[in-house]
């Protein structure tokens, strides 16, 4: 994965897990302390180590070394290097699976998917992705437009459901997750309420979709925001979302499940 192999080199000093993040995917894993859990696109392990910490067991699978060297080391975590479609781990041998903002990097989504499916029992598999469809075009698009350019790269959603669901023969439930104004980790939009962090090299760095687009529209913008900013027209213009304390910008959770009515009528027949 050569973009995370240049890009990830200081990845956890902004990717910080979010604990409001790592609640929602064990609420929706639903699975008891000591399951076995796959991250897929684990990066620096960042989720693999708060779920680690909740008393799960997680397999934390990463192409790049890079990404993989910065990890902390905990009994229960395990490394594997391997890519989301060809993952190094049996057939349906482990409880759940998470992937947090990672699909959009994958090769081949039908193949990824089937892998997936492959390797879990009858637990969830749990996916934060973004739709730059459902979202509405705030302030950051506006000095940096070849953001929401890239955003092109995410799938539609509801191309995304179908594609699951001829995957895996699973059932899919969207969760929309709103974005807090205080999240730890700073992906793309995370810092909507807070444009000085856009300021920051070391925050872009984290971010891939800064890594996608042309450096030299980047630095324009970060130009633009910065004049705006000393000056007080940002504040002028979009001040007023400093006054919220969440947005939907397009962040979804994918809660991917076997339908449990079609299982049992399998075993029946087979009975």
């Amino acid at each position: 994965m050569p973009t995370y192999d240049s890009i990830g080199q200081r990845y956890s000093r902004t990717r910080v897990p979010d604990a409001r993040i790592v609640n929602v995917l064990i609420e929706l894993l639903n699975l008891p302390k000591g399951s076995t859990i796959a991250d897929i696109g684990a990066g620096t392990g960042s989720y693999s180590l708060s779920l680690a910490n909740q008393g799960f067991f997680v397999y934390a699978i990463e192409p790049s070394l890079v990404m993989q060297n910065q990890a902390e080391q905990h009994s229960q975590v395990e490394w594997l290097t391997g890519y989301a479609e060809t993952l190094p781990l049996p057939d349906k041998s482990v409880d759940g699976l998470i992937s947090v903002l990672t699909i959009h990097h994958f090769s081949n989504l039908e193949k990824a998917f089937q892998e997936m499916h492959r390797i879990v029992k009858n637990g969830a598999i749990v996916l934060l992705t973004f739709d730059v469809r459902l979202a509405e075009k705030i302030w950051l698009y506006d000095y940096f437009p070849c953001l929401w350019e890239d955003a092109e790269r995410f799938f539609p959603l509801n191309k995304l459901v179908e594609l699951i669901q001829e995957n895996t023969t699973r059932c899919v439930e969207i969760i929309p997750f709103m974005l807090p104004y205080d999240l730890s980790d700073l992906f793309a939009a995370a810092a909507w309420r807070r444009p000085e962090m856009y300021l920051q090299p070391e925050v872009r760095a984290g971010i891939s979709s800064f890594a996608f687009s042309d450096p030299s529209l980047i630095e324009q913008g970060v130009q633009s925001l910065a004049a705006d900013l000393s000056s007080g027209t940002w504040d002028a213009k979009h001040g007023d979302i400093r006054k919220l304390t969440q947005i939907d910008v397009g962040y979804r959770f994918l809660k991917v499940t076997v339908d449990e009515s079609k299982h049992v009528e399998k075993n029946r027949r087979l009975g």
